[in-house]
């Protein structure tokens, strides 16, 4: 699966708009579904807006995993 369905999947899964994503992602709803059409890539601050969006790896989100969340977790203690 590639990440352009899985985009829509997720969005379609949630019960949200073209509108409501776009309006999370900062950009018009016009823009958001070009992305969804692959018309336009989708820019990488976008991607990981979504993947913390939907509380979803970007593997997942890319479609390199069908696992949805990632086992590790970042400490950010230094």
């Amino acid at each position: 699966m590639d990440y352009i369905q899985r985009m829509r999947d997720l969005r379609e899964d949630h019960d949200k708009t073209q509108q409501e994503i776009a309006d999370v992602l900062g950009t018009s709803q016009t823009m958001y579904a070009r992305y969804e059409r692959g018309a336009n890539e989708l820019p990488i601050r976008h991607l990981l807006k979504l993947c913390h969006y939907y509380h979803v790896s970007s593997d997942y989100f890319l479609g390199l995993s069908d696992i949805k969340t990632s086992h590790l977790r970042h400490n950010n203690k230094t």
